[in-house]
């Protein structure tokens, strides 16, 4: 199972590379702010999966870490986008636009 696992994470970063690679500059913004949205379903995986997690039994520590630091790294991914999104944004404004 753990193979199957890792090799589909593995041929999804090979097409998602490709994906990325041949998209427009032009459409490098709208991209974004999608990603965006995506790290945003992220972290609510993330947060549904290490609290399921910790309310077996016999959890790990180990996963409730993994889970934490997934959720810290989505988050960073989240605030960072939407930051350079809006910064991408304000270039389009006019001077007088507020």
């Amino acid at each position: 199972m753990q193979y199957i696992l890792i090799g589909v994470f593995v041929v999804s970063a090979i097409v998602g590379y490709f994906i990325i690679n041949n998209v427009p500059t032009l459409l490098h913004t709208p991209l974004m702010s999608g990603m965006n949205a995506l790290s945003g379903i992220t972290v609510i995986g993330a947060l549904a999966v290490t609290a399921a997690e910790m309310h077996k039994a016999g959890y790990s520590k180990l996963s409730i870490v993994i889970g934490a630091v997934a959720i810290v790294l989505a988050m960073i991914n989240v605030a960072g986008g939407f930051g350079i999104t809006a910064r991408m944004l304000k270039m389009f404004k006019k001077k007088g636009d507020d």
